[in-house]
């Protein structure tokens, strides 16, 4: 102990131990938001991402999640936190894609009148999977074969009329309409997504508020 000073270690009547200063409330909540914000909005982009270019966007949700996982729960020691973020937004990315398919489709999609010329049942390892033919009824009168990503879940059968959603961009296939009886299909999905965006969103706020110094 020095003639001026306190002995290394000790804490002083402030309660701060010398020689480290405790972290701003105001930053480590600001830092905590910040993180918040861009992992769940980092993960919707890649699933939208992978509704263009398949593995495209599935590196960019498994690098944005690796990269939450080991900050939640390797820098911030908080391994709940770290498990909830890995569960919660890999589920979101499962029902973002398709959320955000719809979204951008029914937002910015032209409607164009087309028939339906088949559906196959596939019947793959894991369940079936469905394709459609539609042909456009006017314009360039094209055909295309769309699989279950693009709604086509045998909702029409041969011969139909339906009106799809076309990509103005020319890179997305086009969406077609839901069935009679899946009307409430796109509430669900919604809020789902909207949900796990939040669960998200705390799991990474609540990890950075209650971090730990090792």
């Amino acid at each position: 102990m020095s003639e001026f000073g306190t002995a290394a270690g000790t804490v002083p009547p402030g309660g701060a131990v010398i020689g480290k200063r405790a972290g701003s409330p105001a930053r480590r909540a600001v830092n905590s938001s910040a993180w918040a914000v861009a992992v769940p909005v980092l993960l919707l982009f890649g699933a939208g991402v992978a509704q263009w270019v398949t593995l495209l966007g599935v590196v960019v949700v498994l690098a944005v999640l690796a990269v939450a996982t080991c900050l939640v729960g390797g820098v911030w020691h908080r391994a709940g936190a770290a498990t909830l973020v890995a569960v919660s937004g890999f589920a979101l990315t499962l029902f973002a894609g398709p959320a955000v398919y719809e979204g951008y489709m029914r937002t910015v999609g032209e409607p164009v009148d087309a028939v339906v010329v088949d559906v196959v049942d596939l019947h793959r390892k894991h369940g079936a999977d469905m394709v459609c033919t539609v042909r456009e009824l006017g314009g360039e009168r094209r055909t295309f074969e769309v699989s279950q990503m693009q709604n086509c879940f045998g909702q029409a059968g041969k011969g139909d009329r339906i009106t799809v959603r076309e990509d103005p961009l020319g890179l997305l296939d086009p969406w077609l309409p839901h069935g009679p009886d899946d009307q409430d299909t796109s509430e669900i999905t919604a809020a789902t997504t909207a949900g796990l965006t939040v669960v998200v969103g705390a799991s990474v706020f609540y990890g950075g508020q209650r971090r730990r110094n090792r």
